[in-house]
């Protein structure tokens, strides 16, 4: 009898223990319930205001600030007014292009155009990006055949050795306009890759310039770009007078007081030469065929 009371008892007690566990259980759990609930209508009303601001700022007809350029510009630029004939700024890209044309809007006030839209220099120093017509001074573009030159009367090729182009346009590649590549970039797969883009870049070099100076049929004037690096005033003096564009000395001497900008690329010397001794012959055997070329078109102009 004695141990049936026990036993009884002792039933009850873990029954008791049972019940308040779960009593404890579900209070905890409630707990946590309600401030999941608090969090998660928290995150929704943080959504919900995200949501708003992104809304603001999509507004029909609203534009976010104009950023202010970089750039200190000798004057107001402007348009060509009345439009002319529409004038290439053709070169390979890495040649220098796009500081030839900082110059050229530096030294006249108008804008100069392209064939491409570089969302980067549309903002900073270059607003008529995408503008192809005579209501821009030149009109850069890295294109060639046919199709790319129709859109010309008048053609300005600017040329680079192609060693130092290729590894411009390599640089601009991995880190913009005025960027580098790193090191290892250049070892990429071995140095497979690197072998690989110097070969595609050199036959696009040889291909750019020669279409060009061969079946461009309007007026041309070659420069090569160690020309405006050694002797900028003189060299972009003959453009502007290729322009048939009347020179402000004003102007000019301003350009020249601000002729390095901020898209010349800064030189960094690499403690490894990317070439190697098969790609330097490849490199001087196509640069003197283009230079030959060159040179056999400009002679008979120099006699006339």
């Amino acid at each position: 009898m004695l141990f049936s009371r026990v036993r009884f008892w002792g039933l009850v007690v873990l029954l008791l223990v049972y019940i308040a566990g779960v009593l404890i259980l579900s209070a905890v759990s409630l707990h946590e319930s309600k401030n999941a609930g608090i969090k998660t209508n928290s995150e929704s009303s943080h959504q919900q205001v995200s949501k708003l601001k992104n809304f603001e700022y999509g507004l029909p007809g609203f534009r976010p600030p104009l950023r202010r350029s970089k750039i200190n510009w000798c004057s107001e630029l402007k348009y060509v007014d009345p439009p002319r004939e529409t004038v290439a700024l053709a070169s390979f890209p890495g040649s220098g292009n796009t500081w030839l044309r900082y110059l050229l809007q530096q030294a006249t006030g108008f804008f100069t155009g392209s064939v491409y839209k570089d969302y980067g220099l549309l903002k900073n120093g270059f607003p008529a990006e995408s503008v192809l017509n005579g209501s821009v001074l030149v009109v850069k573009t890295h294109e060639w055949g046919p199709k790319a030159r129709s859109k010309f009367s008048k053609a300005i090729l600017l040329v680079r050795s192609p060693a130092p182009a290729i590894q411009a346009e390599f640089n601009r590649q991995s880190g913009g306009h005025i960027g580098f590549a790193s090191p290892d970039r250049y070892k990429r797969t071995k140095g497979k890759h690197w072998q690989q883009f110097v070969s595609d870049k050199l036959r696009g070099w040889q291909q750019m310039n020669l279409d060009w100076l061969y079946n461009f049929t309007g007026p041309t004037h070659v420069i090569f770009y160690e020309q405006l690096v050694d002797n900028v005033e003189h060299t972009l003096r003959t453009v502007i007078k290729f322009l048939d564009v009347p020179i402000n000395e004003e102007l000019f001497n301003c350009a020249m007081e601000r002729k390095e900008g901020i898209y010349r690329r800064k030189k960094r010397v690499l403690n490894f030469d990317p070439y190697t001794s098969k790609m330097k012959e490849n490199l001087k055997s196509i640069q003197e065929k283009v230079y030959e070329a060159i040179y056999n078109f400009a002679a008979p102009a120099s006699r006339r």
